[in-house]
């Protein structure tokens, strides 16, 4: 598995919501300065993160990008889903049940499974407002 930049700007814009959130709306330039990230390239980001309701949008004069919640309540797995989909290993993990005609024999499906459950766990039990404390804190991520 391999995180995108998408994925990686993806968290990058909520971990820099999260640590300017004032309530007001902050200009996607705002966001794009700090981050050192373009604003046409953020473009074709927010969408999917507002749209699900990850962030909250407003257009025009005062408008710009929110948090919809606070930032305890976003994963970084629900937003390394949101934008990059799955974090299955294999393509027979992908489906529920799994349909590959292997399934019954295959050796390494059950490696594949803990990675896949192993995965999703990690990145589940980060959240937003943790990576804001490691930020703020010097680097001193604990899980």
């Amino acid at each position: 598995m391999k995180i995108s930049t998408r994925g990686r700007y993806a968290l990058r814009v909520m971990i820099d919501l999260a640590e300017h959130n004032s309530g007001e709306y902050i200009p996607l330039r705002d966001v794009a300065e700090r981050e050192e990230i373009s604003e046409k390239y953020l473009e074709s980001i927010l969408p999917a993160l507002t749209k699900a309701g990850f962030l909250d949008g407003l257009r025009g004069k005062g408008g710009g990008y929110r948090l919809a919640r606070p930032a305890e309540s976003y994963t970084v797995g629900s937003v390394l889903k949101l934008v990059e989909g799955s974090f299955a290993p294999v393509a027979c993990l992908d489906c529920t049940p799994n349909k590959c005609p292997r399934v019954g024999q295959c050796r390494t499906l059950p490696m594949w499974e803990k990675l896949y459950e192993n995965l999703n766990r990690f990145f589940e039990g980060i959240t937003i407002a943790d990576l804001c404390r490691d930020t703020a804190e010097g680097g001193n991520f604990v899980i």
